[in-house]
């Protein structure tokens, strides 16, 4: 039986971390992720963990900090958000092809400018590109459960890769909402300890981190970081069978939300899902056929899995809360549609854009997404695929 507690987001991700007990952790505050570190800090002052916390100057010198505790076989953690996310941009990179499984805790907000502290996506989905594996949490429970499946994710010898859980900023951060925790006992056991085969302080086979590569090396050691990003998907399932042997919560790579039958749909990524499935809910007790998919796993990208859930859908909207500024729509939208371009048959698609800088999103704004997908299957044509929802024109 879990230990039932009322927890802000924030608060989840520090008792996270708390009951893993790292080796080191880097942190410069940043709203809205501040928190995590802040609780953390607490528990290192009392004695509850055994990490090196360590204060730096800069967001940049956080993950500088994480990046050399890791490479020197340490388990690192970090937490950051908007700008902070965007000045470890260059190291962010450097850890992934280094191959060092840090962990961090991303609380999406909105990248300046104009300058804004509330959230959207476009700080990790800036980063989506880096080499870090991307897990998205709806509300505070799922940000904690995939904390502790990442550690398990990113350190397994055959991924050795970083990796980012993101919650949305302020809305699951800063909300206080019931949460089933594990006992540390339990979480100790199921993350297990970090054995990496090779380290700097490892005397036996000294290594180099962040070596030069010239153009006869650099493109081999990019094949296997993306073979590593491949054998994630694989990790990331059997991590989560057993994470579900222990808890009774399943998770995959994306929740179909009242799919079976539905023939408009609607793909979302974090909190508004909780807001999607509420209008699911109300359009299905009026009898319309609809539903949701709500993705948790971005990187790696589960292609095949996401077009063989929608190929019997006849019209989709992609919600982006971020732009990619690609003058065609956002960055989630342009992979789920790519990810349906071999299927026989697939439904007409259109994106929406939403929520940028916090706005709110409501369930009067999802079913006027639903109602758009309607006329669209109705009369066969997609019309304006790049679409803005909930903007004053």
């Amino acid at each position: 039986m879990g230990i039932r507690e009322r927890l802000s987001g924030n608060e989840a991700i520090a008792i996270a971390f708390k009951q893993i007990n790292p080796d080191v952790m880097g942190a410069f505050p940043i709203t809205p992720s501040t928190e995590i570190p802040q609780y953390f800090s607490q528990y290192v002052a009392n004695g509850e963990v055994d990490t090196e916390f360590i204060a730096v100057e800069s967001e940049h010198s956080a993950m500088s900090t994480c990046i050399g505790a890791s490479a020197a076989g340490a388990r690192a953690v970090t937490a950051t958000s908007s700008a902070g996310l965007a000045l470890m941009w260059e190291l962010l990179s450097v850890a992934a092809s280094a191959r060092l499984p840090i962990t961090l805790a991303c609380v999406n907000r909105a990248l300046t400018g104009p300058i804004n502290i509330n959230c959207d996506h476009s700080d990790s989905m800036g980063a989506r590109d880096t080499g870090w594996i991307q897990l998205y949490s709806e509300n505070n429970q799922e940000a904690y459960d995939n904390m502790l499946q990442a550690m398990r994710i990113g350190e397994n010898s055959k991924v050795m890769l970083p990796v980012m859980v993101c919650q949305d900023g302020f809305i699951t951060s800063h909300a206080i909402e019931n949460i089933e925790l594990l006992e540390t006992e339990k979480v100790k056991d199921f993350v297990g300890e970090y054995r990496p085969e090779n380290y700097l302080l490892k005397k036996e086979n000294p290594v180099s981190v962040g070596a030069y590569a010239t153009a006869a090396y650099y493109i081999e050691a990019k094949r296997a970081q993306a073979q590593a990003m491949i054998n994630a998907k694989e990790v990331i399932l059997e991590v989560a069978a057993e994470f579900e042997k222990v808890t009774g919560r399943k998770y995959g790579f994306f929740e179909e939300y009242m799919m079976e039958d539905a023939e408009e749909a609607i793909v979302v990524i974090g909190s508004t899902a909780g807001t999607a499935k509420e209008a699911v809910r109300i359009m299905r007790e009026e009898g319309k056929k609809v539903g949701l998919i709500k993705i948790r796993v971005l990187r790696p990208f589960p292609m095949k899995e996401l077009a063989a859930a929608l190929s019997h859908v006849k019209s989709v909207a992609v919600m982006d809360k971020a732009e990619s500024f690609s003058a065609c729509g956002g960055p989630l939208f342009a992979e789920v549609r790519s990810a349906l371009y071999d299927c026989k048959t697939r439904p007409l698609m259109i994106n929406y854009i939403y929520g940028l800088g916090g706005r709110d999103v409501t369930v009067e704004n999802i079913q006027y997404a639903f109602e758009s997908l309607k006329e669209i299957k109705t009369s066969g044509e997609a019309g304006e695929t790049y679409r803005y929802l909930g903007v004053r024109e």
